[in-house]
């Protein structure tokens, strides 16, 4: 599993449910639902959560997830990427 999309989508499956079920519980349109889940839109970290409860699961696995896409998003295409990422991992243990 490589992004929070694939993984939701996943999760659904393997529930059988519907798209508009789950867009129903997150109060939102099944097409937004579905654009989250080819990774085309972000979930808020609201909705993650409210996700993990849904499905439950841990909300760390999908909140890791949910940021790791965040800053794939920021990072992917910058030539400076791993150095940046090594970078901000060196301050966050520093942090911790």
């Amino acid at each position: 599993m490589n992004s929070l999309g694939e993984k939701i989508r996943a999760l659904r499956e393997s529930k059988n449910l519907l798209l508009r079920q789950v867009a129903a519980y997150l109060e939102i349109d099944t097409a937004l639902i579905s654009k989250m889940e080819r990774g085309e839109r972000r979930l808020t970290r609201e909705q993650v959560i409210k996700l993990a409860i849904y499905y439950k699961v841990s909300d760390e696995e999908l909140l890791t997830l949910w940021l790791s896409d965040k800053v794939l998003d920021t990072v992917k295409n910058d030539p400076f990427a791993m150095q940046g990422l090594n970078k901000a991992k060196n301050i966050l243990t520093n942090l911790l």
